[in-house]
C-alpha cells in the first residue's frame, strides 16, 4: 500500500487504497479503467483443441447468459463466436471501488478445416465456460486396387 499522492489530483481519499499512477490518465479501457466505460472485451481467449472425432473451442465466459452468445458458420468453414457481456450499473448509494471485469461486444473467428460438419455444430454453456465441438468428417481412404504385373 502507498501513502503516495496523485500527481493530478492531490491526496487520495483514503488511505489504505492502493496509489493507481495511472488514475488521472486521460486513457480508456484496461483494469484501471474507471466506472461507467465499457473496455474491449474483443480478446476473448478461446483454447481449440482436435480430437479424433471433432475440433472443439472452449472459452470462459463467466455471467454471460447463452442466449448473449451466438455461434454462426460463414462461408461454409468459418466458425464465428460472438456475443455481449455489460457492465453493472451503478445506483446512487453505490461507491464503485474498482472494476476490473470485462464489459461490452466481443467476436472470434476461426477457419475450419475441411474435414468437418459444418452441419452437425453443436453449442453448449456450463458453470460459465462456453463450448462449441465440431464433428469432424470421416476421411475416406483411397481405393487401392493392386495391378498383375505380366510377363
Amino acid at each position: 500500500m502507498s501513502l503516495i499522492p496523485s500527481f493530478f489530483g492531490g491526496r487520495r481519499n483514503n488511505t489504505f487504497d492502493l496509489w493507481d499512477p495511472f488514475q488521472d490518465f486521460p486513457f480508456t479501457g484496461g483494469a484501471l479503467s474507471v466506472p461507467g466505460e465499457t473496455a474491449s472485451f474483443a480478446n476473448t481467449r478461446i483454447d481449440w483443441k482436435e480430437t479424433p472425432e471433432a475440433h472443439v473451442f472452449k472459452a470462459d465466459l463467466p455471467g454471460v447468459k447463452k442466449e448473449e452468445v451466438k455461434v454462426e458458420v460463414e462461408e461454409g468453414r468459418t466458425l464465428q463466436i460472438s456475443g455481449d457481456r455489460w457492465v453493472e450499473k451503478e445506483e446512487k448509494n453505490e461507491k464503485w471501488h474498482r472494476v476490473e471485469r470485462s464489459s461490452g461486444k466481443f467476436m472470434r473467428r476461426f477457419r475450419l478445416p475441411e474435414n468437418v460438419k459444418v452441419d452437425e455444430v453443436k453449442a453448449a454453456m456450463e458453470n460459465g465456460v462456453f463450448t462449441v465441438t465440431v464433428p469432424k468428417a470421416e476421411v475416406k481412404k483411397p481405393d487401392v486396387k493392386a495391378i498383375d504385373i505380366s510377363g
